[in-house]
């Protein structure tokens, strides 16, 4: 069983499906062909010794965003794009005719290559939902789109769903999938894996008394680092006595040089953390500021904070639909601009909130830390967008059914 991603978030929920295809059938032969980045999400399952990762390295300068801007597209294509998807479409053909089915994460790129190969063939479709442009004011030419199809995603999509080899289609929510069947996709919506192993648990003593900002400003560099120093305005000019701790929860990128670099240019000063059970890689203080940074804490800090300020994707997402808040501040991109803030805040029923700068930023960040029942409100919101827990596991079960079942 091979399964295709093409993204950093994609990989994710492509994870937490491989996890539950191992949990329940730890005989399973589980394989994964990452088609953009390097796969990072997957090292750690590849070295346990129970996933498989085939086909060619897929290193790009836009990160995986190129369908996010012209530029980044034409980066991509002169970095090798079409040698490197022949490559990688070459692969699946060869593991193809040796009996694989395949289940591909994401959107058009992977249902196009899982459908050209020739097996059968599961689909994850994962970034596209209909609460885009059935929530809000709706006046772009996309929503006006997108209302005439009465879907997000394209009529050769659904073409491709519809083949005969494609034995399970699923989305996100049950809106998107309900707008597919329409046009004869038999589609389910069995949950969304994104809000699995995710928990709001105690607060630690050392942080109780502090109002706790996550943090998230992306991986893609340099564009992570530079949000992060736009990130970090807001809180550093709050008029406040009350002590404030940022949460940084970051991945293998940015560099913690970077991180500390921006926060020393704004007057922090490098200190103990207040407690060795936080997790966190280094602390920063200035004033009743504090600054932890920790390399894969999200799963632990994401529930204990009360609002996340965010320039992120999947891992938004996430938080809000644990039931907190979040505030964006869109850049120039590639992957965190305007258009990009303005989708993710409808997709998520405004429980994330574009802000046009850093002083924006710093009205509404304090607005919700001084008002609960606000935080509260847009949490119901986030929660009910993303849905609850247990869809890797009910996905898995629908893989491992109708794929595996039918002559594997």
């Amino acid at each position: 069983m091979l399964v295709l991603s093409n993204g950093h978030g994609e990989d994710l929920i492509a994870l937490k499906i491989l996890e539950a295809i191992h949990r329940q059938d730890p005989l399973q032969t589980c394989e994964v062909l990452p088609l953009v980045g390097q796969g990072g999400a997957f090292q750690q399952a590849v070295q346990e010794g129970w996933l498989r990762r085939v086909g060619p390295p897929a290193a790009l300068p836009s990160g995986g965003f190129s369908n996010q801007s012209l530029r980044g597209l034409l980066r991509d294509l002169l970095a090798g794009l079409p040698l490197l998807s022949w490559r990688q479409w070459r692969v699946l053909k060869r593991l193809a005719r040796q009996g694989r089915v395949l289940i591909a994460v994401g959107d058009l790129l992977p249902l196009l290559m899982a459908s050209s190969s020739g097996a059968r063939f599961g689909f994850v479709g994962t970034p596209k939902s209909d609460y885009t442009w059935r929530s809000g004011p709706g006046r772009n030419l996309s929503d006006a789109y997108h209302r005439f199809k009465g879907s997000e995603w394209d009529p050769w999509e659904w073409m491709l769903m519809r083949s005969r080899r494609c034995q399970l289609v699923a989305m996100r929510d049950n809106i998107t999938a309900r707008g597919l069947r329409r046009h004869g996709v038999p589609a389910l919506s069995p949950g969304n894996p994104m809000m699995d192993g995710l928990t709001r648990g105690a607060v630690p003593a050392a942080l109780e008394r502090c109002h706790r900002v996550l943090v998230l400003c992306g991986s893609r560099m340099p564009e992570a680092a530079r949000n992060f120093r736009r990130l970090m305005e807001g809180p550093v000019q709050m008029d406040s006595t009350q002590p404030m701790a940022l949460l940084v929860a970051v991945g293998q990128q940015p560099p913690l040089t970077d991180l500390e670099q921006t926060l020393e240019t704004r007057g922090f000063r490098r200190s103990l953390s207040p407690s060795d059970q936080l997790g966190a890689e280094a602390c920063w203080v200035r004033g009743p500021l504090l600054v932890l940074i920790g390399r894969r804490c999200f799963s632990r800090w994401a529930g204990w904070v009360h609002v996340g300020l965010a320039t992120a994707g999947t891992a938004t997402e996430q938080l809000v639909g644990l039931g907190i808040p979040a505030l964006s501040l869109p850049g120039p991109g590639p992957q965190f601009k305007w258009s990009f803030a303005r989708r993710q805040s409808r997709l998520l029923g405004g429980a994330v909130q574009p802000c046009r700068d850093s002083a924006e930023l710093r009205q509404k960040l304090q607005d919700l830390l001084q008002n609960p029942q606000l935080r509260d409100r847009l949490g119901r919101l986030g929660k009910a967008r993303m849905g609850p827990a247990g869809g890797s596991d009910r996905l898995a079960r629908l893989v491992l059914d109708r794929l595996r079942g039918s002559g594997y």
